[in-house]
Formats: structure tokens, C-alpha cells, sequence
């Protein structure tokens, strides 16, 4: 796999050269993304991380190690790019050598020094081993490379107090400019230094020398004495001699250097102590530096004091470096209590629980501080999640102002409102983050459980991360070291991390159960148990939250779930999560046709009658209309993300949302039957209109403010024929693009409650409107006594026949003003009807004269003839069983009279009959 990066590439490194411990400042190309993207550094082949300061891509700070190599490139390894490679080098100087009076701005170590004297120096005082200056005149440094020395007296030194020393090689170093009267001049210096040794060691034998002469006397003596007499007591007397001589002497020699003695000790004891304190002054300033340096927070320079004093001072058995140590210890001990509280105190930012977690595995602070910092960012995120809801909770309740809490920063600007209608400029935007910037009217419109929700999302999306990432290096161990140095507090990290893997999961689950039963407390109460109620609910529902407050709910949800599977939590973890959306989806669904349902029951305060070229009205457009509108704000809540489940897959699912669906479309139907039944004083037709273009032979409708039940009804069934025909199957396409079940039974079931309502609706009308035709018929036949038996000849029609064709008409003209459309259907069953009560009337004549035969065949054929385009199977039997019912006319004079009387019939009656004449292909459409 390709690097997303290039290797590192240094180009420049200030200064070039220089000794140990040297502060450079390297720059180059792709140098490490961050501060833990950069994993090595070596110069000269020296480790300079631990040193290594990271600036930017460009600028790294350090300092150079003690390296073996003189010269050497400067090589740069991070985690991005690999180890990498360098265009320049740098040179190592050796440093020179100090003085013990020279003034230095560094620490000397001084036990070089000592460990160089030699058997010969012992009497001489330490401060006068090394003379800052032997030859007594200016020192002027040359510019000769130390190399080229070394190469040019091998195996000398230019020390004077080595064994090796080359007066030549001192000369060069220190007098390479010196003029030939100045180098005279420190011969001279250098004659007088040697005379006041020789002069000091004289004056010292002269000071003796009356003591020295006592003591040759006294020999001088013993030795004659021994020579002369030979005698044993000569010889006592002598030694006795002697030994008095000889404690003169001594009392003498004290009594003469006792004062230059004791000022000699003091003088010995005081540059003893000085040296002590000069060569051992890091021990003795540790306590205090240490207290300096930690309230400068400089925990770095605490901890590698530390580490040197230990080392150096851990095992001494001297007292005084002992009761040292000790405060140094008791410092330490308060420095662990300090980081570790700070490690502890919340809230506080990934990179400062590192570096204190660094800090106390450096100073060996027992126990296991990085696994209490994951405890106790657990209890806070917990916390902060239940603070949350308990601010929101007590604002909802009516609380005079949101209850700040040193853990939250919750807007002031959340006030409850009620749900009712979203305003159209408040969109929520569900395509965008939740996290991104909204106007604060927003808040002000939105429920304090959407509010809530969409605050703990937050929170958690934002503490979790670094919660995991935590963990994270807890587990490969990169919070100790980058660069594996510290090899063993890794594995002992590694080997903790795998003992407590379980109880870091359970605390990742306890999060994702307390972030989804908080939610489901404020949304979903009725999916906790009465226990998990008290402790996760609180709220007061009111009212349900809308299925588009819901809609948005479950974005932010989603975008949730999202950000926290970038973080690779393993999906069992997050599986409680994508179970919670799932409840919520199916729940905006219900929700949705619920308010569907009232809304859709609500359009009956919106029928205008204002009816259109088809005899409908908008009531079947706007009925379509909003359950579209209802499916598309549910599209996003039916799509499947990854890993969601279909909000379908329950069985249960699937059959309460089909009988919601079926509800919507039975209030609809309700809505029709209540609008067509209503009587005239409970409707409102004071806005009824007829479009301008629809052809209205009458102008009834416009001449009468007021609208009948009848035209009621006939719209009614306009608007039935319509949805049966197009609306509720587009409704069903609808249905199934969106992924509904069951929508076979739905359109099914609908369609059997509208084709009910449409034929009780049509029998009402035609009840209306058939019945007086239909009763017309047997008081016009039997007007003025008229008897089949005794009549005249036919003439004509009687005005029966025509005042019902007018009736007839009349209806045809109804029908025909609201929708031609039902033309048809109407007038077809009102023929039948006329023409059942017309074979019934004649079928119950006991017996026909000729002429009333012929009045009557004259009267049933007109009406047949005239209403022909209407004819139904069964008004043409009737029609047949009236004509059956009349004696057959014989002659062909009476045939003749029938025709003629017809056709005057229909020539008188040619205006009124027009609208009979329409083409059977349109008229017969049912």
C-alpha cells in the first residue's frame, strides 16, 4: 500500500556544527503531521527525540546528543512518511576544557579533574593545580581545527597537567598570534614561579635548622660517649639524653607551627566544604528548583532532575545526601498528587491526558494512572449525558431559566413552544449536519425534546472520540512512548489493556444504552420499563412530537451513529443504536399517518364546490395531494442507510401501518358521504362557483346562490368516479414506490368502501329524482277519468308523456351541468325506472278498446323512441312487456295513424328532445 505521504526531507539545519547538547533548528520538507506523527531523530547517529521539539512540517527544534561520529547526516522518521533522508550534515565539535576557576554559563563536572593529579601534586593545595594561565600573559585563541592538531601531535595532549603534554601543541592553541617580546616576557614569568617554589622549600629547612644543629649535638655527644667508657650505664644515661632531647624538639616544633597548622586544617576543611557544595550544589538546589519549576509547570525539567538525582543519589549512604534526597522525594510525592488530579479533573483535552499519563509513568507513581483517567472520563461523559437531560426536563416544567451547570453550555436561548404547524421558513434541513450553525428562531420553534436530542447527540459525538482514542493508546501503549524506547511500561500497558478489555467494553455499552435510553425517555417512553422511566424520563408529553420534528430526530440520530462508526467501534457496541432508529422510523411512520388521517379528515373545511370541466371539485386533488406530500416527507425515514434494517421487516409493521393506510383512505371516504349528506343549512355555499367554461345550458346553478342535495350528490359521485378511476391508484403507485406492504389490500379495501359509498350515494339521487317522474305517471294517464276501454281516437301525445319527458330532461340537464360524464348512468337508471312503472301500469289494464290499444302503443313507443340512447337490457324488457301487455293493431290503417302520430309527436317536441340526439359512442359511456 502507498504512503499517504513523502518521506521527510531535511534541507537546513542552524547552527551546522557545534558540541554536545547544542540547540539546532532543522528545516526541511514533510517533517510529521503533529507531535506524535514524528517517531525518530538522529544526528550524527545520536537519538535526539527525546529532545526533539516539533514546530510545524517545515521546523523541528532539538538538541544534539552525544555522538560518536564527528559528522553526520540528520535523519528524520515519521509515521506518515517512513524514515527519511537528509541534504545536509552536522559537525561535531569536542568542547573545550574548563577551568576550575574559569567562568562557565554549564555544569563541569570536576571529577575529570581530580582523577588526573598525580602522586606528586598530592601536598599541593587542589586550587593550584591547574593555573587558569601557567605563562602569566593574554591568551589568544587560535583558529586551528582541533583535528589538525590532534593529527599533527599524536598521542599528546595539550593539558599541562597530563603526563603527555606538548608545550608545542599548548602554544599553538593558546599563543598561535603571541609576539616574539611577549613569549620572552612569560619565560620570565614562568623562571619566578620555579624560584618561589625553591625559596619556599629553603626558607622552610632555614626555619629547622637550630632544632636540626640540638639534635646533631646531641648524637655527637652519644656517639663519644659510647666510644669512650663502652658502659652500659653510659648508654642509659644517653638514651635517657636523647629522649629528652628529642620531646624538646617535638614540643618545640609544635609550639612553633601549631597556629600555621590549625589555620592550614581550617583553611583545608573550608575548601573541602566549598568543593562539596560546588561539585554536589545540584543535590543541594533540587528541592527548591524542583518547587519552581512546578509551579512554572515545567514538569519535563522536575522529571529529568529527578531521574539524574536518583541515579545519583538513590543508594548514598552519606547523611547529609541522604536527608537531601529525602525532601527531593517528598516533593516528588506531592508532584504525583498534583498531576494525577490533573490527569482526573474534567473536562480536559486528549493531549493533556497523555502528557500527565507521561508524567506520572515517569516518576513511578503507583498503580495504574492511565486506566483511573479512562474511569473517570466514563463517569464524567455519564454525567454529562443525565445533567443534560435534568437541565431540559426542569425548563420544560416552566423553570424560570435554564440551569447552568460548570458542565454544560446549553443555549438560553431554548424555549418550549407547542409542536402545531412548522412554519415554512424554518425549515430543518435534513440534509445538513446537526452540528451546523441554525438561525435562532429555530430553537425557539422547536420542541424541548428535539432540542434535548439533538444537545446529547452532541455531546456524546464530541466527548466519545477521544474517550476511544484514549483507549486506544492505552492499548498499543503509545501513551508511554512513540518510539517503542520504553519497551517495558508498553507491554506492561499492553498486558493491562488486555485484562480490561471487557470492562472497557461494558463502559462503551453503559454510554450507548444511557445515550438511547435518554432518548427513548424523552421520544419513546413507552418503550422503557416503569424503573427505567423514573430514572431516564421526566418528561411531560403533552402532545406527540409530529412525524417531521420525528423526521429530523432520526437525522440527527443517524448523523450520530454515523460519526461514531468513523471511529471504528466495533458494530456490536453500536448495535443498540441502529435498534433505537429502527423504533424511531417505524414510529415517525405511524405518527405520520396518524396526523395524515386528521389532516385529510380536516378537507371538508376546505371543499369550495367550486367545480372544474369534469364535475370534480379540488377535494380529490388535495386529498391526493396530501397524502404525496405525507410519503415524500417520509422518504427519508423509509431509505435505508448502511446498516439499518427495512422498517418493514416486522410482520407487526407491516400490518399496522396497512391498516393506517386503510384508515386514511376510509376517513376520506367518511369525509365525501359527510359532505354530499349534509342538509342545506349545515353547508356553507355562499364561495360556490362553476368554471366559466363549463357549459351550462340552464345557468341554474349560477341564478341560485344556494346548492341542493342533489347537486351535492352529483358532485359527490363526480368525485367518487374520479378517485375510483385515477386517484387511488395513483395513491397505490405511491404507496408501492415507497416500499409499502400490503398495498394490493389497501387499494382493495378502499375501492370496495368507495363503490358502497358511490351506489348509496347514486340510489339516493336516483330516489330523488326517479320517484316523482315515476308517481306522475298514474295520475296523468287516469287524468279527466280517461278509461282504456272507452276512448277516443288518438290525436297525439298526451301532456302526461310530455310533462314527464320534461322531468326527464330536466335531470338529464342536472347531470349534465355537473358532470356529462354521469349522464349516462343517470339517465339510464331513471329510464328504467320509468319504463318498470310504465309495463307495470299497463300490465294491471284489464282489456284495451282499438283506440286505446292504439294510445297506448302510441304513448310506450314515443317514450321508447325518445330515450332509445339510454336503453338498458333491462328498461327494453320492460319496454317489451308493456307492448306485449296491448292487443296487436290488425290494420294497416292503424299502423299508418301510429307512424304518423309519432313522428308529429317528434316533430313538435324536436327542442325539447335535443339533448336525446347526442352520439350513442359518447352518451353510452359508463
Amino acid at each position: 500500500m502507498s504512503r499517504a505521504r513523502q518521506p521527510p526531507l531535511v534541507t537546513g539545519i542552524s547552527p551546522n556544527e557545534g558540541i554536545s547538547w547544542t540547540k539546532v533548528t532543522i528545516r526541511g520538507e514533510n517533517l510529521g503531521t503533529g507531535p506524535t506523527d514524528l517517531i525518530g531523530l538522529t544526528i550524527c547517529g545520536h537519538n535526539c527525540l527525546l529532545t526533539a521539539e516539533w514546530m510545524s512540517a517545515s521546523k523541528i527544534v532539538c538538541r544534539v546528543g552525544q555522538a560518536k561520529n564527528d559528522k553526520g547526516d540528520i535523519i528524520v522518521t515519521t509515521k506518515s512518511g517512513g524514515r527519511g533522508t537528509s541534504t545536509v550534515s552536522f559537525k561535531l565539535l569536542k568542547p573545550e576544557k574548563i577551568g576550575i576557576l574559569d567562568q562557565s554559563a554549564v555544569w563541569v563536572d570536576e571529577m575529570n579533574y581530580y582523577d588526573m593529579r598525580t602522586d606528586r601534586n598530592k601536598g599541593i593545595p587542589p586550587l593550584s593545580l591547574r593555573p587558569a594561565n601557567p605563562l602569566g600573559i593574554e591568551i589568544d585563541k587560535g583558529r586551528f581545527p582541533q583535528k589538525d592538531l590532534e593529527s599533527l601531535f599524536p598521542g599528546m595532549s595539550a593539558d599541562f597537567t597530563s603526563e603527555n603534554f606538548s608545550a608545542a601543541w599548548y602554544l599553538i592553541e593558546n599563543h598561535s598570534t603571541t609576539s616574539f617580546d611577549q613569549l620572552k616576557t612569560a619565560v620570565v614569568n614562568l623562571k619566578k614561579q620555579a624560584n618561589k617554589k625553591n625559596e619556599g622549600s629553603l626558607a622552610y629547612v632555614k626555619g629547622g635548622l637550630s632544632t636540626f644543629f640540638e639534635a646533631q649535638d646531641a648524637l655527637s655527644a652519644i656517639h663519644q660517649k659510647l666510644e669512650a667508657d663502652g658502659t652500659e650505664k653510659v648508654e642509659g644515661s644517653m638514651t635517657q639524653k636523647l629522649e629528652n632531647v628529642l620531646n624538646r624538639a617535638s614540643n618545640t616544633a609544635d609550639t612553633l607551627f601549631q597556629e600555621v597548622l590549625g589555620r592550614k586544617d581550617k583553611a583545608d576543611s573550608t575548601r573541602n566544604a566549598l568543593n562539596v557544595l560546588q561539585r554536589f550544589k545540584f543535590l543541594f538546589n533540587l528541592p527548591l528548583n524542583i518547587e519552581r519549576n512546578i509551579q512554572k509547570g515545567d514538569y519535563d525539567v522536575v522529571i529529568n532532575d529527578y531521574e539524574k538525582a536518583k541515579s545519583l543519589f538513590g543508594k548514598t549512604e552519606v547523611q547529609v545526601f541522604k536527608k537531601y534526597y529525602a525532601e527531593v522525594e517528598t516533593r516528588i510525592e506531592a508532584l504525583r498528587e498534583l498531576l494525577l488530579d490533573k490527569l482526573l479533573e474534567t473536562p480536559s483535552t486528549l493531549h493533556d491526558q497523555k502528557r500527565y499519563i507521561r508524567y506520572l509513568s515517569d516518576l513511578h507513581a503507583p498503580g495504574d494512572p492511565a486506566w483511573q483517567c479512562i474511569g473517570a472520563q466514563h463517569q464524567w461523559i455519564l454525567q454529562l449525558m443525565h445533567n443534560c437531560k435534568e437541565s431540559y426536563v426542569k425548563e420544560q416544567k416552566g423553570s424560570n431559566s435554564l440551569l447552568h451547570s460548570p458542565m454544560l453550555d446549553l443555549e438560553s436561548d431554548v424555549r418550549p413552544s407547542p409542536i402545531g404547524h412548522l412554519s415554512q421558513t424554518a425549515s430543518l434541513k435534513r440534509g445538513s449536519s446537526f452540528q451546523s450553525g441554525r438561525d435562532d428562531a429555530w430553537r425557539y420553534k422547536a420542541p424541548q425534546q428535539v432540542v434535548f436530542v439533538e444537545k446529547l447527540t452532541k455531546l456524546v459525538v464530541s466527548q466519545l472520540p477521544n474517550f476511544w482514542k484514549l483507549w486506544i493508546s492505552y492499548v498499543n501503549g503509545s501513551l508511554f512512548s512513540e518510539t517503542a524506547e520504553k519497551s517495558g511500561q508498553m507491554e506492561r500497558s499492553k498486558k493491562n489493556a488486555r485484562q480490561r478489555q471487557n470492562d472497557f467494553k461494558k463502559m462503551i455499552q453503559e454510554v450507548m444504552h444511557s445515550l438511547v435510553k435518554l432518548i427513548r425517555g424523552a421520544l419513546l417512553p413507552f418503550s422503557l420499563r416503569e424503573g427505567e422511566l423514573r430514572q431516564y424520563g421526566g418528561w411531560e408529553m403533552k402532545s406527540e412530537l409530529s412525524g417531521q420534528w420525528l423526521t429530523h430526530v432520526i437525522q440527527t440520530v443517524r448523523l450520530s451513529s454515523e460519526s461514531l462508526t468513523a471511529l471504528e467501534i466495533p458494530n456490536d457496541m453500536l448495535q443498540i443504536i441502529q435498534d433505537l432508529i429502527l423504533d424511531l422510523r417505524v414510529r415517525c411512520i405511524m405518527v405520520t399517518l396518524q396526523h395524515t388521517a386528521e389532516d385529510i379528515k380536516r378537507l371538508a373545511e376546505k371543499e369550495d364546490w367550486v367545480v372544474d370541466n369534469e364535475g370534480l371539485t379540488s377535494l380529490p386533488s388535495q386529498f391526493e395531494q396530501c397524502i404525496i406530500h405525507s410519503l415524500q416527507s417520509l422518504k427519508t425515514v423509509l431509505d435505508c442507510k448502511p446498516g439499518e434494517a427495512s422498517v418493514f421487516q416486522q410482520q407487526k409493521t407491516q400490518e399496522d401501518v396497512c391498516q393506517l393506510s386503510i384508515g386514511i383512505m376510509q376517513v376520506f371516504i367518511d369525509c365525501l358521504e359527510q359532505l354530499s349528506t349534509k342538509s342545506d343549512g349545515d353547508i356553507d355555499t355562499s364561495h360556490l362557483s362553476v368554471d366559466v367554461s363549463s357549459p351550462d345550458l340552464f345557468g341554474s346553478i349560477h341564478e341560485d346562490s344556494s346548492l341542493s342535495s342533489e347537486q351535492r350528490l352529483l358532485i359527490a359521485l363526480s368525485n367518487c368516479r374520479y378517485l375510483e378511476r385515477h386517484t387511488f391508484l395513483n395513491i397505490a403507485e405511491h404507496f408501492e414506490k415507497h416500499g409499502f406492504q400490503g398495498v394490493d389490500k389497501i387499494t382493495q379495501v378502499s375501492m370496495e368502501s368507495l363503490k358502497e359509498l358511490d351506489q348509496r350515494l347514486f340510489e339516493m339521487y336516483i330516489e330523488f329524482k326517479a320517484d316523482p317522474i315515476v308517481g306522475s305517471l298514474e295520475p296523468g294517464i287516469y287524468a279527466g277519468y280517461f278509461d282504456w276501454k272507452d276512448c277516443l281516437v288518438p290525436t297525439g301525445v298526451r301532456n302526461y308523456l310530455k310533462e314527464a319527458l320534461v322531468n326527464i330532461i330536466a335531470v338529464h340537464a342536472e347531470v349534465f351541468t355537473i358532470s356529462k360524464d354521469l349522464v349516462p348512468r343517470v339517465m339510464s337508471r331513471v329510464v328504467e325506472a320509468v319504463s318498470e312503472e310504465l309495463s307495470r301500469l299497463m300490465q294491471c289494464v284489464s282489456s284495451f278498446s282499438k283506440n286505446g290499444a292504439l294510445q297506448a302503443k302510441l304513448e310506450i313507443c314515443a317514450l321508447r323512441d325518445t330515450v332509445a340512447i339510454y336503453l338498458t337490457p333491462e328498461s327494453k324488457s320492460s319496454f317489451k312487456q308493456a307492448l306485449e301487455a296491448l292487443p296487436q293493431l290488425s290494420s294497416g290503417t292503424d299502423r299508418k295513424l301510429l307512424e304518423e302520430l309519432l313522428n308529429k309527436f317528434k316533430s313538435s317536441m324536436h327542442l325539447q328532445l335535443t339533448c336525446f340526439q347526442a352520439s350513442s359512442s359518447a352518451m353510452m359511456k359508463t
